[in-house]
């Protein structure tokens, strides 16, 4: 898939008041810091779309960002920010679980983890969450520029292992780069994938 066009358009607290579309969504979601913004300002080939900071847990809002005019590609708060304190991280986790259990458009979450770490409490739980709630999800595995090669795909495996403990099936999965580009091909070919088998199935 070629990207042509990524424009913000518009950020909500709640996911009721998200664009009323028929668009498919794809949504990223990961731990606070866990590489986010940069992978989504490498996967649009847009540096700022999505605002990176040295401070960790900022996106505190549902920020949807049309692409191709196609379809949307959806920031979400990032999880298990313990400096936010409870009432915010309860009212975080709220909206996340309205927007990924309640919306219609929401195609496919991809959940980001940090490639370096071994297999984190928080991740497992929130991926245990969304097959409990039957949620079509993907896992991008980031910042696989901060170590070689081997290494990584030495966390990957462990990480897979872990899953297969309680997943008949694994979960799609991807291994990036937001500095080296690493993955980007191969997130957007299966976005694009998708979004044709909705076309094809709406034309039959």
């Amino acid at each position: 898939m070629e990207i042509t066009s990524a424009e913000f358009v518009v950020s909500n607290s709640r996911a009721d008041m998200c664009p009323a579309t028929h668009l498919p969504e794809y949504a990223f979601i990961g731990r606070s810091n866990v590489g986010k913004s940069s992978l989504i300002n490498m996967l649009t080939k847009q540096p700022k779309l999505a605002m990176t900071s040295a401070t960790p847990g900022k996106t505190l809002l549902i920020n949807h960002f049309l692409v191709n005019k196609e379809w949307y590609l959806v920031d979400l708060p990032g999880y298990g920010y313990a400096q936010r304190g409870k009432k915010m991280m309860d009212k975080i986790e709220k909206l996340i679980q309205h927007y990924v259990l309640e919306r219609e458009q929401m195609t496919c979450l991809f959940v980001l983890v940090d490639s370096r770490l071994a297999p984190q409490k928080i991740d497992m739980e929130f991926i245990e969450w969304l097959g409990e709630n039957g949620v079509p999800f993907a896992i991008i595995f980031t910042k696989a520029d901060k170590q070689s090669a081997g290494k990584t795909r030495a966390n990957v495996d462990i990480y897979l292992s872990e899953l297969s403990k309680q997943w008949e099936e694994l979960p799609p999965y991807f291994i990036s780069s937001a500095e080296k580009k690493t993955g980007r091909k191969e997130i957007l070919d299966y976005i694009e994938q998708i979004n044709h088998s909705i076309t094809k199935n709406h034309t039959l």
